[in-house]
């Protein structure tokens, strides 16, 4: 079973991404580091996710 910071982490990085390109586009610095942002921090929740994964898989593993 997968963790949900899995999906939604990778989710927000799509939507920090069209968001920096729409800030590029319209020539908003603001929005265009804020698209930015979201990528880091979806990439920064999924790999969190992974990791929690991993943590659980390892101790199912021992059962």
């Amino acid at each position: 079973m997968a963790d949900h910071d899995r999906v939604e982490g990778p989710l927000k990085e799509a939507g920090g991404k069209i968001k920096e390109e729409w800030g590029d586009l319209t020539d908003n610095p603001e929005t265009e580091a804020e698209g930015q942002a979201d990528q880091a921090e979806g990439k920064v929740q999924n790999e969190w996710g992974e990791a929690k994964d991993e943590v659980r898989d390892a101790t199912d593993d021992d059962r």
